[in-house]
């Protein structure tokens, strides 16, 4: 029998990163919405009573910078300096310049284009980088259990902030789980930790007693529970100051949040406030698409898939599969699948999965995968899948 602990982590909207990532994202879908085709690698950062958004952005649209960053803030809950941030007060700075043409030749006129190929050769890959993709069936979003299990955390504490349930409670807050595997199997939870921003005036005693009844019993199952597991709840007894005001925050800063919670490699490149040309992020939606659906097929338990793209280019130049020794089918086969079933060039995953529309900013918080609602979500080509594997190797 083999035992191992594996931990993950979540934040909450109010995070100032999350501030930032929610900011970025709700730029470039005020973009989209009037300029399906624009380039936008927009940053936000924060700091206390101060926004400044800057970054990269050639469009037609035209689009109230200002305006977008003190909504997206309010709807977050920072809605007055009692708590520490405004959204209808704070400084916001703008510094916007047109994307790189060195960048914009490579993407719009690909290498494959130029010596005449179809219309999806025709947009390179805007930078170079690897992705990574990743599905298990050991949850039933298809996520690893540790970051699936953090994100119900922090989404159910935002929850009952913002539906009054705990109205003491203010946006910052982070979750953390450690899931005990035996075998590789999830088998118990060893630890949960939940930290929440609040008002001064709440009981320490109150709050951890409200906490647990509240979010941690609703979120975790109980069968995975016993009497060794272990509650860390604001374990520094006080979490009044929060959000910009306790820290600054800086887009692109909880990539690890924002994916698979360390379970598997990350290439580093960030996804928020980046349209779909980067494949930064349109090709990580992509990869986890693909892995998703070689689960939800059957013919893997797990599923980790390694993409690379070099800017100006838009084949991938390398791809790698691994289901860690899950499926009947090699690692080789699986990729003939793929090659068979989707198309990883930039313009045809962004057609595919319908990337040019104002969908990014609920993508920003709660993360990227593993939620419904999301094109990259969709088990489609499951069962496509499972029968070319039959057809090719059985």
């Amino acid at each position: 029998m083999n035992k191992r602990l594996f931990t993950s982590e979540s934040v909450t909207e109010g995070h100032p990163d999350k501030v930032c990532d929610k900011i970025s994202d709700s730029v470039l879908d005020a973009i989209l919405a009037q300029d399906k085709m624009a380039r936008v690698a927009c940053e936000t950062c924060c700091n206390t009573g101060f926004v400044m958004v800057m970054g990269e952005i050639t469009t037609t649209a035209v689009v109230d910078i200002p305006a977008i960053v003190r909504k997206a803030v309010c709807d977050i809950g920072y809605t007055s300096s009692e708590i520490g941030f405004d959204g209808n007060t704070c400084a916001i700075m703008t510094s916007i310049d047109k994307q790189s043409p060195d960048i914009a030749m490579g993407v719009d006129n690909s290498m494959e284009n130029k010596a005449g190929g179809d219309a999806y050769d025709l947009n390179g890959a805007g930078d170079q980088g690897m992705m990574f993709g990743y599905a298990t069936d050991e949850t039933e979003s298809l996520m690893p259990m540790p970051i699936y299990l953090a994100h119900k955390l922090t989404a159910k504490l935002t929850e009952v902030r913002k539906n009054g349930t705990l109205a003491y409670l203010r946006p910052d807050g982070k979750a953390q789980v450690t899931v005990e595997y035996v075998d590789d199997i999830p088998t118990r939870i060893q630890a949960v930790v939940l930290s929440t921003q609040h008002n001064p005036n709440i009981a320490m005693e109150q709050l951890r007693k409200d906490v647990k009844k509240y979010i941690i019993d609703q979120v975790i199952p109980a069968n995975m529970v016993d009497e060794n597991t272990k509650y860390f709840i604001n374990p520094t007894g006080r979490f009044v100051i929060g959000g910009p005001q306790g820290d600054s925050g800086l887009t692109g800063r909880k990539i690890i949040v924002d994916s698979y919670g360390g379970y598997c490699p990350h290439g580093g490149g960030a996804f928020s406030g980046k349209d779909p040309t980067k494949v930064d992020r349109s090709a990580c939606y992509m990869a986890r698409h693909i892995c998703k659906n070689i689960v939800a097929s059957g013919i893997a338990k797990k599923c980790q898939l390694d993409v690379a793209y070099s800017i100006g280019v838009a084949k991938p130049v390398s791809m790698q599969v691994n289901t860690f020794g899950t499926s009947k089918y090699t690692n080789e086969q699986i990729t003939q699948i793929i090659d068979k079933v989707f198309d990883l060039r930039p313009s045809a995953l962004i057609d595919y999965l319908q990337l040019r529309n104002p969908i990014y900013a609920n993508s920003s918080n709660y993360g990227h995968f593993g939620r419904d609602g999301f094109s990259w979500e969709m088990t489609n080509k499951a069962e496509e899948i499972k029968k070319l594997a039959k057809e090719l190797f059985d």
